[in-house]
């Protein structure tokens, strides 16, 4: 028997320091998917419970895990029986101490696992603290792995996930338009040199300084392209998927088997 999954991204353009709508926007999208077929893992954008660009008002909107935002979302998990993977700004219990992270909520309705992003770039590194390692959720169906927008960009993260048993890994993302050449690149690249699905969800819309591009899209073991979402359209894309997919790949094709880990020493070594 197949282990087939269904797998839902949602491309939402959040509200800029409006966690209440956003949170209401989320619940909608959850409601809307479940009740239209069985879904068992919906996966939102990087920080879509308050937009990115929040300067001094992050360490406001920062919650503890679980918390409001957490408690919200996890009910709807529970009454529709699915995965929520969502983007939220973390605090630890030293206030100043925030991370942009995504939190994975279970079918029972409770925090399966959080995540911090590891890979920030440019201005994140003022407001966060970089997360140090990466998650691996072990669901009925399969296990998967959560990394945050830049994370895809650096290949020994979904190398990583993938030697620790993630068959699916999930992006939650906030990808500019003005690096739009490099997302797909990415994608199907991770998917590919892994054997794995990818199932990336990247927000809409415009903030001060940044617009943000959509394309969200799920990509299967053989770099195959499941669902596409029209880059300025806000809404969500619906695939079943085999997770079997990724044994059959490795198995013909070798690559996670013939790794030769002795080679590679200098990938751990600082630049």
């Amino acid at each position: 028997m197949p282990r087939e999954v269904t797998v839902a991204l949602v491309q939402m353009a959040p509200e800029l320091a409006n966690p209440e709508a956003n949170l209401r926007k989320m619940g909608d999208f959850i409601e809307k998917i479940c009740t239209e077929q069985r879904t068992d893992l919906i996966v939102f954008p990087e920080l879509s419970y308050t937009g990115t660009e929040l300067g001094l008002k992050a360490t406001d909107l920062a919650e503890r895990v679980p918390g409001h935002a957490t408690n919200y979302l996890a009910k709807r998990a529970n009454e529709f029986n699915t995965y929520v993977v969502f983007g939220m700004v973390v605090k630890e219990k030293v206030e100043s101490i925030l991370y942009n992270g995504v939190v994975c909520l279970g079918p029972e309705g409770d925090v399966v696992a959080d995540y911090r992003k590891v890979h920030l770039l440019g201005e994140e590194r003022q407001v966060y603290r970089n997360g140090f390692r990466f998650q691996i959720i072990d669901a009925e169906w399969g296990r998967f792995g959560l990394s945050i927008g830049t994370d895809l960009a650096f290949p020994e993260a979904a190398r990583g996930m993938t030697l620790d048993g993630a068959e699916l890994v999930t992006v939650s993302a906030n990808w500019e338009q003005q690096y739009a050449e490099s997302w797909r690149a990415h994608l199907v690249s991770r998917a590919c040199e892994n054997s794995i699905f990818m199932a990336a969800a990247n927000r809409v819309g415009e903030e001060p300084t940044m617009r943000f591009m959509g394309d969200s899209l799920l990509v299967g073991p053989s770099a195959e392209v499941y669902t596409v979402l029209d880059q300025a359209i806000e809404g969500y894309a619906v695939a079943t998927i085999d997770l079997d997919q990724v044994r059959v790949v490795r198995e013909d094709r070798q690559l996670i088997q013939y790794r030769e880990p002795l080679a590679y020493r200098s990938i751990v070594r600082k630049y």
